[in-house]
């Protein structure tokens, strides 16, 4: 059996928003934390795919980390459009509270919104995961029994582990993803053949705190 190790990674904590909701704009990240950064760039692989998102905040995280540890050679990143986060569209630059208001105060219990509501001018998080399962399937078949760092958006991950635990939408929303936490989802399957009724996911950990690698030294 091939085995493709996905190492998924929430961005640092932007820095620009106020707490207000801000989805896929383009924001700054705070890259500061530098024991987060070490201890998560010591469990990274040597050899890897790199991948960011077009936004800001995903390409500042991956350099963070590169700069924590020598990779040889060193990466170059590749975007990858389909990893950006949920737009909410009309809803970017709202508070939460005035969001509520705007709702008459109906709220999901766990998002925004329900998995299959699109924000005005937005997309839905079911469209997040269509468009990341294209994704995922891509690179698993162009970078079969590699590994895959992906510096991505919290929506995102949720996507990832949904695909790979067959969860609903719904219950996907219910995930916590922090910022800066792994979760590692590997995807076995018979050699050459990427795509078959034999092919399967596992979950190696997921939203794991990057401090908890320096305690915990699992291979």
């Amino acid at each position: 059996m091939s085995r493709t190790r996905w190492w998924w990674i929430r961005h640092a904590p932007v820095t620009e928003n106020n707490g207000t909701i801000y989805g896929n704009a383009d924001l700054n990240c705070d890259c500061s934390d530098f024991r987060a950064f070490s201890a998560l760039a010591n469990r990274l692989p040597e050899q890897a795919i790199w991948v960011t998102t077009p936004l800001l905040r995903t390409r500042q995280t991956a350099e963070a980390l590169c700069r924590q540890k020598t990779f040889l050679p060193e990466p170059s990143f590749n975007e990858i459009p389909e990893f950006q986060e949920q737009s909410f569209g009309d809803w970017q630059g709202m508070t939460h509270k005035e969001l509520e208001e705007k709702r008459n105060k109906i709220w999901h219990r766990f998002w925004l919104a329900p998995a299959s509501e699109a924000p005005p001018g937005g997309e839905s998080f079911v469209d997040l995961m269509q468009r990341a399962d294209k994704a995922i399937d891509r690179l698993n078949h162009d970078h079969q029994g590699q590994d895959i760092v992906v510096i991505a958006h919290g929506g995102t991950i949720r996507a990832a582990v949904a695909k790979a635990l067959d969860l609903s939408p719904e219950k996907a929303l219910g995930l916590a993803i922090d910022n800066l936490s792994l979760t590692r989802l590997d995807y076995y399957t018979p050699e050459n053949d990427p795509f078959t009724d034999q092919s399967s996911w596992g979950v190696g950990y997921l939203n794991a705190a990057p401090l908890a690698f320096v305690i915990n030294q699992e291979p």
